[in-house]
């Protein structure tokens, strides 16, 4: 697994934020916010074990399923071989709170928009291309990904760029198939890389991190430019789904309902709260079980 410590990188990164602030500023965005109906609150579950871990079999058995869980084959290295697609088959075949089958993506790290774009593409591509030709996920999860543009925005156009040929591939396979992109940051993005036509994901992790840090500590919105700072950025969320909250060593059951409760508030689609922590804080089942948390989010919203 790869051990990462998004929680701590996003102080560091609010903080520099403050130092740069005269750096020269992207142009703040000028979508209009939405007042679309907002879907809720569902849970999205990051589920870093093997395909026969019992925090697996407990994913499955949640009532009503997750709406997201990522699978974590060695941090994507590993072949997504027979028993890893069988898994990732029986997830999908769940139904959530809204209705929907359970969306499975695999997790592909990206070392900041510094992996080399062959070796990242090659992750992709074990997920996504099968030998008997069908898709056992639905998208793909890019962790450690870059939250600020880039000079001449080369940070964001790294990721469009993903995400466009992971959109390529799935319809190769399957024209009808709706594809998901996630990108993680594990903080507020900059507000470049949800740009419309130049988006680089259909959801972005902003917050990674502790229960404490998510509560005491939060930076004060999903999106951010230098002229203006953090912001909710529910003008670029138009059906309730571009952000998603991940926090960790939540202390008890009363504070995972606290978590998903601010989760809401602050305009996240998806969330998951665990008393799980680092240094993989992913990798078991959360004291209170996952139906406590995937029926208390279907009460919010």
């Amino acid at each position: 697994m790869r051990i990462r410590a998004n929680g701590l990188t996003a102080l560091l990164l609010g903080s520099l934020l403050a130092v740069g602030a005269t750096a020269a500023p992207q142009a703040v965005a000028t979508t209009t916010p939405t007042t679309a109906e907002s879907r809720g609150l569902e849970i999205g579950i990051p589920a870093y074990v093997a395909p026969d871990n019992q925090m697996m079999l407990d994913v499955q058995a949640a009532q009503p399923a997750a709406s997201i869980v990522i699978l974590n084959p060695n941090s994507g290295l590993d072949p997504f071989g027979p028993a890893w697609q069988a898994r990732a088959d029986a997830l999908r075949a769940r139904t959530t709170a809204t209705g929907e089958h359970t969306k499975v993506i695999g997790y592909v790290h990206t070392a900041w928009a510094t992996r080399d774009k062959a070796e990242i593409l090659k992750d992709v591509r074990n997920y996504l291309v099968t030998p008997d030709g069908k898709l056992h996920v639905d998208g793909i999860f890019f962790d450690t990904s870059s939250r600020n543009c880039g000079a001449n925005n080369v940070e964001r156009d790294f990721y469009l760029d993903l995400r466009q040929q992971v959109q390529a591939i799935v319809h190769s396979i399957d024209p009808a198939a709706q594809e998901l992109v996630v990108n993680n940051p594990g903080t507020a993005v900059q507000d470049c890389f949800l740009e419309p036509g130049k988006r680089t994901a259909d959801t972005f992790v902003t917050f990674e991190g502790t229960y404490d840090n998510y509560i005491n500590h939060y930076l004060g919105g999903n999106v951010f430019n230098l002229t203006v700072g953090y912001y909710p950025g529910a003008g670029f969320d138009p059906d309730g789904t571009s952000y998603w909250h991940l926090i960790h060593a939540t202390p008890d059951a009363a504070a995972m309902k606290t978590a998903l409760g601010s989760a809401f508030t602050r305009g996240a689609g998806y969330a998951y709260a665990t008393n799980d922590v680092e240094d993989n804080p992913w990798d078991t089942t959360p004291a209170w079980g996952f139906s406590a948390q995937t029926s208390y989010a279907a009460t919010l919203g």
